[in-house]
């Protein structure tokens, strides 16, 4: 049962070679003898739900290729059962959800067996500056089934769960970089969408202009068969709207090779790696080539000016305490969350300074506006032409390296294994405009094809 896919279960099943309850089982103990501290809690009603779908099945009844399939989903995700939503936060310790997240209903409505939340770096990497990737006060620090490695962040458990088996598929959710990261660095295939392709409701927030939610996988396949369940509109999410009318293909359509096709990348993301990582990114380059695709190199002007997280600041404290207002907490605000860290300092190891930042913000002042006309601009000004100038079908980027590029954009992008270097893990991301979702897919499909890179760890 072990590096399953959605396909094989699939198979498998229709062959009665595979129950939903026995997959449950087999996670389950894998979970239960690991040190990687890569699950915050459990579905105790998890074997149940897993029965219930096999009856369904065995009475005619598959309401999708997800239908029975084992599920973990990020710590920040709400679900209405047993399990707490924490962000893996001492401060949220009891926040029983009273309603599924949107995206958690439709994987539910699929057939999809929920068994576990995953463990994070807390509050999705914004509490300090100071914390490691892969840590929350609740969960610890989550381990790299490949090595004594960086895990990633933020999504660290959803992507370590995978890679170690934990369960078939998983959530994670990104602000920038915190699915595309963890999944580099974990040897898995991660989609962070389109924002406004998944709806953000019941997500404990950081950014109304970033965040977003997606699949980590072992498989492109398996990527693409999560986000036609949890990709769609939803009323209560304004983001929603730009796909009230659009729908998915069923299938990802297979290309023979990159023939026409142009591919931008930038040697500017450079100074953040290491001699080995250049060169195997080089290596990726020509891999593209060697299957007739065109590779050229670009520069973002002033890039600079779109590394920065002010925006952010503003739009946590708002977020937070909207979240936060119709929970059955003690803490209602950002402000009492600091005041509950303070007086329980075992909950602040790495100090709160990202926590104390965003709480000095006001959303209504005029320099958040400012804030984010200027990142909506040098998209427009900059990413957006360097598409047109070009005719580029996609923007390669090495690993994670980028992605505030594309979070700003609120660009779809997609990671898959790239190879493996003395620092663990490597992953090629590939980008494209909003809502090229489908043509990222047959871009990446082709490339896993084409070079079955990813190895299980030992």
């Amino acid at each position: 049962m072990r590096n399953l896919t959605v396909k094989k279960f699939n198979e498998l099943y229709d062959e009665n070679k595979i129950t939903s309850e026995k997959l449950v089982e087999f996670y389950l103990e894998r979970i239960s003898n690991s040190d990687l501290n890569a699950v915050l809690e459990i579905n105790p009603d998890a074997l149940f739900i897993a029965r219930a779908m096999d009856y369904e099945r065995k009475n005619g009844i598959k309401r999708s290729n997800l239908h029975g399939v084992p599920v973990i989903i990020k710590g920040n995700i709400d679900t209405n059962d047993k399990m707490q939503t924490t962000a893996g936060a001492k401060a949220f310790k009891g926040n029983y959800a009273n309603k599924d997240a949107f995206l958690v209903k439709k994987l539910r409505e699929a057939g999809a067996v929920i068994i576990g939340k995953a463990n994070l770096t807390e509050f999705a990497n914004f509490v300090s500056f100071e914390m490691p990737n892969g840590y929350s006060r609740l969960g610890g620090q989550t381990k790299n089934p490949y090595g004594n490695y960086d895990t990633g962040g933020s999504s660290s458990g959803s992507a370590v769960a995978i890679a170690a088996d934990f369960a078939l598929v998983s959530i994670g959710t990104e602000t920038s970089g915190s699915i595309l990261s963890p999944s580099s660095s974990n040897s898995c295939v991660g989609l962070k969408p389109t924002v406004g392709t998944v709806s953000r409701c019941g997500i404990i927030p950081i950014s109304y202009t970033q965040d977003t939610a997606g699949p980590i996988t072992r498989t492109v396949e398996d990527a693409f068969e999560v986000f036609k369940v949890i990709f769609g509109y939803d009323l209560e999410d304004p983001s929603t709207l730009i796909v009230k009318y659009k729908s998915l293909p069923e299938k990802i359509k297979e290309i023979p090779d990159f023939s026409g096709m142009v591919f931008g990348y930038s040697e500017q993301l450079f100074e953040w790696l290491s001699e080995e990582q250049i060169l195997l990114f080089k290596d990726l380059l020509n891999k593209i080539e060697k299957l007739n695709g065109k590779v050229i190199k670009v520069e973002f002007e002033n890039l600079e000016k779109i590394n920065n997280i002010e925006v952010l600041f503003y739009e946590f404290k708002h977020g937070i305490n909207n979240y936060l207002k119709d929970k059955n907490l003690k803490v209602k605000t950002l402000t009492d969350i600091i005041k509950f860290n303070f007086r329980n300092k075992d909950a602040i190891p790495f100090g709160q300074s990202i926590l104390l930042k965003a709480d000095a913000t006001n959303i209504n002042d005029s320099r958040y506006v400012k804030s984010l006309l200027n990142d909506r601009n040098y998209v427009r000004e900059v990413v957006e032409k360097l598409f047109e100038k070009h005719q580029l079908t996609a923007l390669l980027f090495p690993a994670n390296y980028g992605a505030h590029i594309t979070a700003k954009a609120q660009y779809p992008a997609i990671t898959v294994p790239g190879g493996y270097t003395s620092t663990g893990p490597f992953g090629l991301t590939f980008s494209a405009r909003k809502l090229e979702e489908e043509k990222l897919f047959s871009l990446v499909f082709l490339f896993e094809k084409k070079y079955p890179i990813r190895k299980l760890p030992e």
